[in-house]
C-alpha cells in the first residue's frame, strides 16, 4: 500500500506537477511571472534549495565547539573558579578586579563576563582581585 502510493506520486503526480509549473523560456521571463505563478514555483524552489544545501554542506567549515575555547587549561582545575587576591599597600581604591578571560567589555577591568564564559564552556576562570592592604 505504501509503495503503491510512493510509486503513484513519482510516476504520475510529480510529472503532472512539473508540466503545470510556469517555467519561462528565458531568464527575463521570471520577471514577468505573476504572484500566483511564483507561489506555484515555491515548493520546487524550496526543494532545490534544500538539495543544494545538502550537497555543499560537507564542504562548509566546521563550527568550533564551545569546549575549544577554554582559557584556563591547567591552573587549579580542581577548584570551581580560579580567583586570586593580592594585598597591595599603595592601592588608591579598596578593590580592583582585573579580567583574565579576555571577554570583558571594560578590559582590563573585569565586568564579570567570565560567568557567561564559564557557563558556556565549563571553564573555571575568574578575575584577579587587587585589595588595598590594611596596615
Amino acid at each position: 500500500m505504501v509503495l503503491e502510493s510512493v510509486s503513484r506520486i513519482i510516476k504520475v503526480q510529480l510529472p503532472a506537477y512539473l508540466k503545470r509549473l510556469p517555467l519561462p523560456e528565458t531568464i527575463g521571463g521570471f520577471a514577468r511571472l505573476t504572484v500566483s505563478e511564483w507561489l506555484r514555483l515555491l515548493p520546487l524552489l524550496g526543494i532545490l534549495a534544500l538539495l543544494g544545501y545538502l550537497t555543499i554542506r560537507p564542504f562548509l567549515p566546521k563550527r568550533k565547539k564551545q569546549r575549544d575555547s577554554l582559557i584556563n587549561l591547567k591552573i587549579q582545575k580542581e577548584n570551581p573558579k580560579v580567583v586570586n587576591e593580592i594585598d597591595i599597600e599603595d592601592l588608591n581604591s579598596a578593590n580592583v578586579c582585573y579580567c583574565r578571560c579576555w571577554r570583558s567589555k571594560t578590559f582590563p577591568v573585569c565586568d564579570k563576563s567570565h560567568l557567561k564564559h564559564n557557563e558556556l564552556t565549563g571553564d573555571n576562570v575568574g578575575p584577579l582581585i587587587l585589595k588595598k592592604k590594611i596596615l
